[in-house]
């Protein structure tokens, strides 16, 4: 099961993921500041000056998400110490050969834009783990606010607990779509199927990306 990461994230003011974390602020203001005593070679001061002041932009425009890039507070946590263990590492060094401080940038960016990823997308999974609509709370990147991610589970295990799922999704869409889908979904829901025959895009094998937005759009086509 696998989420397509098609669609890149971008904004003016993005923050990107990392800079939402508590100590940010205090570390980066660290690392530009020492970046000068890291190279034998001028040239390399520059270089990775400008990869640390334009970090969190470059995050953003590296995350080709297809879903928001929202993550929780724990996973947060997670990379942010994975990063800064690396950086901290680096830093910790003698000055290094022309070349070499910046190319461990690189590396130590890719590798946190491939956490990042790893994270929001492990979350969404978890979430559609359960069964019909849950919610977890979230940062969003692109500000840093608190937001939360709400997902339609597919993880149910009787044709009870699916008709419920589905009487959450009716009841989390507008007033005027669930009186116009409600009554005619239930009645396609037997005891003896999860799903209708009718409803093929809300098949099992097809549950596993399904979205509020994919689903709503399903019922509204039947």
């Amino acid at each position: 099961m696998a989420l397509l990461l098609c669609l890149g994230l971008t904004a003016v003011l993005a923050r990107g993921c990392l800079h939402c974390h508590r100590n940010s602020s205090e570390k980066f203001s660290f690392y530009r500041h020492h970046v000068n005593l890291k190279s034998w070679w001028v040239g390399d001061i520059p270089v990775s000056g400008s990869l640390l002041t334009n970090w969190s932009q470059d995050t953003m425009k590296e995350l080709h998400l297809a879903i928001p890039a929202e993550i929780t507070r724990e996973k947060l946590d997670q990379v942010a110490n994975a990063v800064y263990q690396k950086m901290d590492q680096l830093y910790q060094g003698k000055m290094y050969f022309p070349g070499y401080f910046p190319n461990k940038l690189r590396a130590i960016f890719r590798e946190q834009v491939h956490l990042i990823q790893n994270a929001i997308i492990e979350s969404r999974i978890d979430c559609q783990r359960h069964c019909g609509i849950f919610q977890y709370e979230t940062i969003s990147c692109i500000n840093c606010t608190d937001s939360h991610v709400v997902c339609f589970g597919y993880n149910c295990e009787s044709s009870a607990q699916w008709e419920t799922a589905v009487q959450g999704l009716l009841l989390y869409m507008s007033p005027a779509k669930t009186h116009q889908l409600g009554e005619e979904l239930l009645r396609c829901l037997s005891p003896h199927s999860l799903i209708s025959p009718s409803f093929t895009c809300l098949e099992p094998p097809l549950l596993a990306n399904l979205t509020l937005e994919d689903a709503s759009e399903c019922l509204m086509q039947h």
